[in-house]
């Protein structure tokens, strides 16, 4: 008989519910199978699946992708070993399904068709878990896209049957008792973006629970506790769940708050019972939420009663009496207000960080919560993954049903809310389009970034005329590390951190900065100099390092700072307040601090480069410093045609002309004067069709250039001293006697 032995892996996010199981080709052929095929697999326990072949990454890796359900009646976990060879499945005759104990099902009047429809061709063993998916219309209503176990009390013939379209469907009402399996609950496949973090949390709690002689034989203790800290909407509630269903440990959740009583002594002592039925049941987990709130720095508080919670929860921990097979798990998204005696090892020993998804992480996410949903064919999750950077699990949930909602609204109009019944032909047709998820991204913003969050402008360098040379430096340094960082890898230099755009005012500095976040995909803050400061102390300084923490927490980021001169001045001026200076130490030590930037790319913007602190100047911060000149006669006209894209123009108008005279002129004067130009035509006939070459002569002579003689002198001076260094004769006033008009 031909059989293998293969490791169980968990199933991809659309397989899960389906009693599929994926092996790679080579297993395929060894066992003589073809997909579509019935196999047994034998763990603990024995069950059958149906077999299709798995995608490329997973060949040749003696694995086998199987659903929590599928688990569950082999009675296997991941990482655990099971027998496969090929089945002889007959016909079922007779099926007969009930609910699992604590489930108490009223079934509709045709329920037993529906589950007839939906689990037809699937292989089925006496005891299995036949996982059922609830639909619209369905009898018994869970959340849709969660599966309903129902269990198969007894099968005819015995052994693995096949059901087929003459089987007899029996659905039974009351609860079957003594089946302590149950399918219900979270599992692995319920969670997307994790992988390392799954694995090192069951490295923790599964190992010690299941295999507990390892730990004794290396001569260790189990470790204790473990903290699950990241941004909120991560996914640590569902980590904490899945693994004390996969692990069928008796599970004890506290919320944080729930236990925090008025009365002397009875936090602490609700604290104890629950250490104390979980040790009676063990092995068991204890999932702390929300620690921050009932364990917080014991010398920040002021009640009496969070420390006594924190003494207890500590003597808990690691206190005289062994906690046996007891595993504490704690989730926060504070990580840094907890107390610190409880970080120790031996009590939260294992502290791990879930963090922002990556790209892959997201399709997987998206794959789980797009799992019931009718797709239309144009929806391409990789490309929505792509898009959605900075977006935690939470985030892509709420994109996904704001998606559905914008399909809803679509039909609400043929939708007869008084009839009771909506036709069936009508559900059959709704699908979500991808124009369905574009209207929801325009909506859902990434929660992480919702206090800084900048509307991102829809400027593409497209939009930026002329400037060339000042592009392609921008690109450089900005868009490369983001965009294809492997280049620096194989010259073995780190990318610039921060790219200063410097120049007259009104030659697009700004625009070129919404530019580069736009282009790059990357996440955009915007940081307006003067909203930083504030009069308290340590105030400004703060609001820096959390701009710089976000940016890190939803990296890849564009960090933009425009009119830096007004948030760093050069310290050592005689200001009155030190604020200024504090704030650039600040910015200093994020810049090049001891904390690694990572994928935050820094960009500031002036027109008085003379002011700005020295220190931020120096390379390894504000490294590119590029000039944002007047443009030449080329880009002049370029930037005329940008702005005259939309103006009917008359035959005669000659933006070339128009550039060749405007000399002096920077990018938002000749916007000026094509709007004035516009106002001049309408000015002399209300109902005028087009703008005519004269109107554009009257507007040159209204709008003044903004570069002057001085202004050009200054500029080119600075750019002088900038290409050698900065030069000892530059004092913090050298710019001052050129009026900014």
């Amino acid at each position: 008989m031909n059989e293998v032995q293969l490791e169980v892996a968990k199933a991809y996010p659309n397989d899960s519910g389906r009693g599929i199981a994926r092996l790679d080709p080579d297993t395929l052929l060894h066992l003589k199978l073809s997909p579509g095929d019935i196999i047994e697999i034998e763990g603990s326990d024995t069950t059958a699946a149906k077999v299709w072949r798995a995608d490329r990454q997973d060949w040749n890796t003696d694995t086998v992708r199987i659903d929590g359900f599928t688990r569950q009646n082999a009675d296997v976990g991941i990482g655990e070993r099971v027998t496969i060879r090929k089945a002889e499945a007959e016909k079922a005759d007779k099926l007969v399904l009930a609910p699992p104990e604590e489930a108490s099902v009223q079934f509709g009047s045709d329920a037993a068709g529906m589950v007839k429809r939906q689990i037809l061709k699937r292989p089925v063993v006496e005891r299995d878990i036949v996982p059922v998916m609830s639909s619209t219309n369905h009898p018994f209503m869970r959340s849709p896209g969660q599966a309903i176990p129902l269990i198969a009390v007894e099968t005819e013939p015995e052994g693995v049957c096949l059901i087929t379209e003459d089987t007899e469907v029996e659905l039974r009402e009351e609860p079957i008792s003594g089946f302590e399996k149950t399918g219900g609950g979270i599992t692995y496949e319920d969670i997307g973006g994790l992988q390392n973090e799954i694995q090192r949390v069951r490295e923790m709690v599964e190992l010690p629970m299941k295999h507990p002689q390892i730990f004794k034989k290396l001569g260790i203790e189990p470790p204790q506790g473990v903290l699950l800290h990241g941004p909120p909407g991560t996914g640590k509630t569902l980590l904490a769940k899945a693994v004390a269903n996969e692990t069928s440990a008796s599970f004890f959740s506290i919320a944080g708050p729930e236990i925090i009583s008025k009365y002397y002594g009875e936090s602490e002592q609700q604290l104890r019972e629950i250490f104390e039925d979980a040790s009676e049941e063990a092995p068991a987990i204890i999932f702390i939420d929300e620690l921050d709130s009932i364990a917080p720095k014991r010398e920040d508080v002021t009640g009496e009663v969070e420390r006594r919670v924190v003494a207890q929860l500590l003597t808990m921990m690691d206190g005289l009496e062994s906690r046996g097979q007891v595993i504490v798990i704690a989730a926060t998204n504070r990580v840094d207000s907890v107390d610190p005696a409880l970080r120790r090892p031996g009590r939260f020993d294992r502290e791990i960080e879930i963090g922002v998804p990556d790209e892959v992480g997201r399709e997987e996410i998206l794959q789980i919560h797009t799992r019931g949903m009718p797709l239309s064919d144009d929806v391409n999750l990789a490309k929505m993954a792509t898009d959605t950077h900075g977006f935690v699990g939470a985030d892509i949930e709420s994109l996904t049903k704001e998606a559905a909602m914008k399909a809803l609204r679509r039909y609400l109009p043929e939708i007869d809310l008084d009839e009771e019944d909506i036709p069936p032909s009508l559900i059959d047709r709704m699908i979500i389009k991808r124009e369905d998820f574009k209207g929801a991204l325009n909506e859902v913003s990434p929660s992480a970034m919702r206090e800084v969050l900048v509307e991102l402008p829809k400027v593409s360098w497209d939009s930026v005329g002329g400037l060339d040379s000042a592009k392609e430096q921008v690109q450089e340094a900005v868009e490369w590390p983001m965009n294809s960082p492997e280049k620096f890898e194989r010259m073995g230099v780190t990318p610039p951190s921060g790219v200063l755009l410097y120049g007259p005012p009104g030659t697009g500095k700004t625009l070129m900065a919404k530019a580069v976040a736009n282009e790059t995909d990357a996440n955009f803050i915007s940081v307006r100099g003067p909203q930083l400061l504030s009069k308290w102390v340590g105030e400004s300084e703060k609001a820096i390092r959390q701009t710089f923490r976000k940016a890190r927490q939803v990296a890849p980021t564009v960090i933009f700072f425009d009119e830096l001169d007004s948030l760093a001045p050069g310290r050592g001026g005689d200001m009155g307040s030190n604020v200024s200076e504090r704030v650039v130490n600040q910015l200093l030590t994020e810049l090049d601090g001891l904390e690694e930037m990572e994928d935050v790319m820094v960009i500031g913007a002036t027109n008085r480069p003379d002011m700005i602190d020295p220190a931020l100047i120096r390379s390894g911060r504000f490294d590119r410093l590029v000039m944002i000149g007047e443009p030449d006669v080329e880009g002049r006209e370029q930037i005329l045609k940008i702005h005259t894209d939309d103006t009917p123009l008359a035959p005669d108008v000659s933006l070339r002309e128009l550039a060749e005279r405007s000399d002096g002129f920077v990018g938002s004067d000749l916007e000026s004067i094509a709007r004035e130009a516009a106002i001049e035509a309408l000015r002399e006939a209300d109902d005028a069709e087009e703008v005519e070459m004269r109107h554009f002569r009257q507007a040159m002579d209204s709008v003044r250039p903004t570069i002057t003689d001085d202004i050009r002198e200054y500029y080119e001076q600075m750019q002088e001293e900038f290409k050698g260094g900065s030069s000892p004769q530059r004092q913090a006033g050298s710019g001052g006697r050129i009026g900014f008009q």
